[in-house]
């Protein structure tokens, strides 16, 4: 399922540990359009660089804008970058209702609250210099259609969307789309990441804490405050990993990430806790953090945890707005019309 979350989700997951030195970065993004949603701009643009938002537009302010300090660097190579990314704004905006009509018709679904998803964008190894393209449509909060990166053809998730699997293939739009993301979205990128170097390629290793609601709750490792977002958190026994839950990478609200990962320990003695150890991996960092379980060190206030959990979930839901509005240049720029 092609969720606002999962979307956001592949983007993390797809740029993990890649050895001790490289560093995977990431221009990712998503058009949004919706209908009848209250409070909320019927289109919105955010691109986001490794996890961090750096540029938005939306119906409502109709202006394309910088979200970090250092992307307004961008004028220093082309002063008219922000006016003429707004007037391709303004025209995508249009050309994305009119996809939206498109799949609802498809649906038979004319009225009532509605949001499509079209997300696109391109991670870039800095130590081998691979690209990577993401292409795909969601509606509803459900799989459409998708680029099959690896074979270059088209899935059609839906029978709604076999129409336009069909007009894709005829156009030969895979091969548009693959040299797009690996030389235009992959130079904007490895310009991006220059003018932001020092925040984009800092590390940031967490805070980690244990939580526990009751004594017979179970255990959770919140590992808080990381940078970047490729990083892994997972329970350990006896140094061997754990594959009982995988943790979540969220953003916090100050560029930062946070992730959770929960382990049932009610039927291990006490004395044994000791046993287990939370561990925390960041891209591009050789050691890991490892932390072991100290039942005197969990946190057990019913207050303190739920204004953790509460705090979490707002940030989850904040996370998930920014990555319902993302959007990128790539897209905007090379194709102009009616996909759907």
């Amino acid at each position: 399922m092609f969720t606002v979350k999962i979307c956001f989700v592949l983007i993390l997951s797809g740029t993990l540990m890649n050895g001790a030195t490289s560093m995977i970065h990431t221009l990712m993004g998503f058009f949004t359009s919706s209908t009848q949603v209250p409070n909320f701009p019927e289109f919105v643009i955010v691109e986001v660089v490794n996890g961090l938002t750096v540029y938005h537009y939306d119906s409502k302010t109709r202006r394309a804008v910088p979200k970090q300090e250092w992307m307004n660097r961008l004028t220093e190579e082309d002063p008219e970058f922000w006016e003429k990314n707004t007037q391709i704004d303004i025209g995508q905006e249009q050309v994305q209702k009119g996809n939206t009509e498109t799949v609802r018709l498809r649906f038979n679904k004319t009225e009532g609250l509605h949001i499509n998803q079209f997300m696109s964008g391109c991670e870039w190894d800095d130590e081998t210099d691979e690209i990577r393209g993401y292409y795909q449509y969601a509606f509803d909060g459900e799989d459409f259609i998708s680029l099959d990166w690896a074979t270059q053809t088209w899935v059609a998730a839906k029978s709604q969307a076999f129409a336009t699997k069909l007009k894709l293939e005829r156009s030969g739009f895979a091969v548009q789309v693959k040299h797009e993301q690996i030389h235009r979205c992959g130079e904007n990128l490895k310009k991006y990441v220059r003018l932001g170097e020092k925040t984009l390629k800092r590390k940031e290793l967490p805070l980690v804490s244990f939580l526990q609601k009751s004594s017979s709750s179970p255990v959770t490792c919140h590992a808080t405050g990381f940078y970047p977002d490729r990083a892994m958190l997972f329970w350990a026994k006896d140094g061997e990993e754990l594959e009982e839950d995988v943790g979540q990478i969220l953003p916090n609200n100050d560029g930062t990430f946070q992730s959770s990962v929960s382990l049932d320990l009610s039927s291990v003695p006490t004395e044994d806790w000791g046993r287990y150890s939370c561990v925390f991996q960041l891209s591009g960092v050789k050691d890991d953090l490892i932390t072991k379980l100290d039942p005197r060190l969990i946190r057990t206030n019913e207050k303190k945890l739920n204004t953790s959990i509460i705090i979490g979930a707002v940030l989850s839901a904040l996370g998930l707005v920014v990555a319902a509005a993302v959007g990128i240049v790539l897209y905007r720029r090379f194709h102009n019309n009616n996909v759907l």
